[in-house]
């Protein structure tokens, strides 16, 4: 099992910016990992803010797409987030999560999330 660590939320005026950290542990050498962020605001569910594919192929959500980065350093099995112009709905708990590929059983762990508060 993949234990996962966010790190890096707090709270911002709109048009700031934070980062967002992840650190694994317990990934496989011989598995592939997608990693994600997802973002889940109050009373809503979780939703993929970005992934990065094993070979950092990334990807990302319209609602964030130019503002945010998303990045992966492997020496130090750990992901980031980089947030731009940070907006109010962008408001909430984002959560990392790390799925091995189907040769590793397609498993998916989670972080327990890290809390972000823009304000207007």
């Amino acid at each position: 099992q993949v234990q996962l660590m966010e790190s890096g939320g707090g709270s911002v005026e709109a048009g700031g910016s934070l980062r967002l950290s992840c650190e694994a542990r317990g990934l496989a050498k011989n598995c592939r990992y997608t990693m994600y962020w997802y973002h889940q605001a109050r009373g809503k569910g979780r939703e993929i803010a970005a992934q990065i594919e094993d070979d950092g192929r990334t990807a990302y959500d319209n609602a964030v797409k130019g503002r945010f980065t998303i990045s992966r350093d492997n020496n130090k099995k750990t992901i980031y987030l980089q947030m731009n112009d940070l907006k109010p709905e962008d408001t909430g708990t984002y959560f990392c999560s790390v799925l091995s590929n189907l040769f590793c059983g397609s498993h998916e762990d989670w972080g327990r999330g890290t809390q972000v508060t823009v304000s207007s």
